[in-house]
């Protein structure tokens, strides 16, 4: 907890943590970390995206290997223990082995990943990405803010853009993927749990959808003779609350609203907004979203509109490993929790590490489900069963 507490200090701002891919902020937290995993045993190496990389090798140098960790970005604005918990308890988890001079048959590699969030260039899973192999190379054309590109930060961070491939895993066999995490939920707060196994993540798209109708005199336009963007946008609001509140599971989102001309005095020409559609099950993310698209057609025909939808993302569910799911469970219920498996709402490395191997998580229980937010707070106690369970975990695999 004191690690963590040294982390959020890392900030690209003075007055609230927020550490941006490649920063002054990420340089010293990445710099920190490798001091910790260093401590516990392990050779550690940043790869060209900016991924630290701790290993903590096996009784053979050639056998397989476990990987586990998170991410060290962050939010804006964001709280101490999104991403930086899994790395931290990953190399308590290590350091446990260290100190007993204990190998296992497996090598360990934590992984700090450089950029899950997307804040600066609106990548997401930028680190996990190039060590699936799934790393774009047109993201390096990316500009942040201030115009600088994904390219130019990656070489001042210490990597070499024209060698990102060289980060996709070569290392071996692989026994999968490992990740503990914040639920960033209310579900073991109200089941008075301190973790919880992730079943599954759910699938996600995001559409940015704009009505156009015609900007018109406030005063002067009758209301019957206007064709008001906002009002169709208002009604589509609602139209996605009502959608998804009808399905278990399903959460959709209008998360950003831009008004055209945005004058008090003006009827509205054009709105454009956000929708962000989740479900574990892909089926019924396609078929809501389609329904909902549908519905913003129709809004836009009965109020004389225009109205076009663009995909902006998307990414199918993904179910985790049943025999480390198995393990992760056992693991929990070895040490007297009962073993509740939920499904995740929010993306996370995992989702891009699944294209590479066998994925399972760890949630660990948040007050209030608060996440995102500087008021992100857990329990020093769940924190402890956190690194009990990844123990146990690594002693059941070794096991197996």
């Amino acid at each position: 907890m004191e690690r963590l507490d040294v982390l959020g200090t890392f900030s690209a701002e003075a007055d609230m943590l927020t550490r941006p891919y490649a920063s002054e902020a990420m340089r010293e937290t990445n710099s920190r970390v490798a001091e910790w995993m260093r401590g516990a045993g392990m050779e550690v190496r940043q790869d060209n995206t900016g991924n630290l990389i701790g290993r903590f090798v096996g009784t053979t140098r050639d056998g397989a290997t476990l990987l586990v960790g998170s991410h060290l970005d962050s939010v804006r604005d964001a709280g101490r223990y999104d991403g930086p918990l899994g790395v931290i308890v990953a190399i308590a988890a290590v350091q446990r082995l260290h100190d007993r001079g204990r190998r296992l048959p497996f090598a360990i590699d934590v992984l700090g990943f450089a950029d899950e969030e997307g804040l600066r260039f609106g990548c997401t899973y930028l680190g996990s990405r190039a060590v699936a192999g799934r790393f774009e190379p047109a993201d390096l054309d990316r500009v942040d803010a201030v115009g600088t590109s994904l390219r130019e930060a990656m070489r001042d961070f210490g990597g070499d853009p024209d060698r990102v491939a060289d980060d996709a895993w070569r290392g071996g066999p692989l026994l999968g993927y490992c990740e503990v995490h914040i639920e960033q939920g209310p579900v073991l707060e109200a089941r008075d749990l301190p973790v919880g196994v992730v079943s599954a993540i759910a699938g996600q798209a995001r559409h940015r959808v704009t009505f156009t109708g015609e900007a018109a005199h406030a005063g002067t336009t009758p209301m019957d003779r206007r064709r008001d963007a906002l009002a169709a946008a208002a009604e589509f609001v609602l139209a996605v609350e009502r959608e998804a509140r009808s399905h278990p599971d399903l959460v959709a989102t209008v998360g950003q609203l831009t008004v055209s001309p945005g004058a008090v005095n003006v009827v509205p020409g054009e709105a454009a907004l956000s929708l962000d559609v989740r479900h574990p099950d892909d089926a019924v993310r396609i078929e809501t979203t389609r329904n909902l698209l549908a519905e913003a057609r129709a809004i836009a025909s009965r109020r004389s509109l225009d109205v076009a939808a663009e995909l902006l993302v998307e990414s199918s569910s993904v179910r985790c490993s049943p025999r480390l799911t198995a393990l992760l469970a056992r693991s929990v219920q070895d040490l007297g929790h009962p073993a509740l498996q939920l499904a995740s709402g929010a993306g996370h490395d995992a989702v891009a590490m699944s294209d590479l191997t066998d994925v399972a998580m760890l949630f660990v229980r948040c007050k209030g489900g608060v996440s995102h937010n500087p008021a992100e707070s857990v329990a020093t106690a769940d924190v402890a069963v956190a690194i009990d369970v990844l123990a146990r975990f690594l002693e059941l695999l070794a096991q197996s």
